[in-house]
């Protein structure tokens, strides 16, 4: 099928705002390697994985307790042909109650079967989402990439 944009749903017993709020901490569940803010409407962050991955969002949409969305507007995946595949794509969190749960929505819009990273790129968001953001909802502790110490980060 076209055009079928990755998307993942993870459950958890925290009430919307909790886990709205853990979301927004990308560094507890994504990279520690971020730099910008993530905390409201038109914040910036930028995240490194190596010389492997970079990615610049802006949040575009912000519903709190909701949904928030962010615009990828810079990237460089460098094992890619075209390293900029994931500019102009877009990330939205969804929340909703559903009994005494919470169920977060999550979809890559453009993301989708027949871009060159489709593959490497959806096992990452399962990884992220899928173990590491689902332990920090779950568990209160994520596993996000770890912070680098290189000749290329400002520290």
């Amino acid at each position: 099928m076209n055009n079928q944009h990755y998307t993942i749903s993870i459950a958890t017993d925290l009430p919307k705002e909790a886990a709205f709020n853990l979301i927004n901490q990308v560094d507890k569940w994504w990279t520690e390697n971020l730099t910008g803010q993530t905390k409201k409407m038109n914040d910036e962050f930028s995240v490194q994985f190596a010389d492997v991955h970079y990615s610049k969002q802006r949040i575009v949409e912000w519903v709190p307790n909701e949904k928030m969305v962010w615009s990828v507007i810079d990237s460089r995946l460098n094992w890619l042909t075209d390293k900029t595949e994931w500019t102009g794509t877009q990330i939205a969190f969804e929340l909703k109650t559903q009994g005494n749960q919470t169920i977060l929505k999550v979809t890559h819009f453009g993301l989708v079967p027949e871009v060159a990273c489709y593959e490497n790129c959806t096992k990452g968001w399962d990884y992220f989402i899928g173990q590491s953001l689902y332990k920090l909802l779950t568990e209160g502790k994520g596993m996000p990439e770890r912070k680098v110490k290189s000749e290329y980060t400002k520290e």
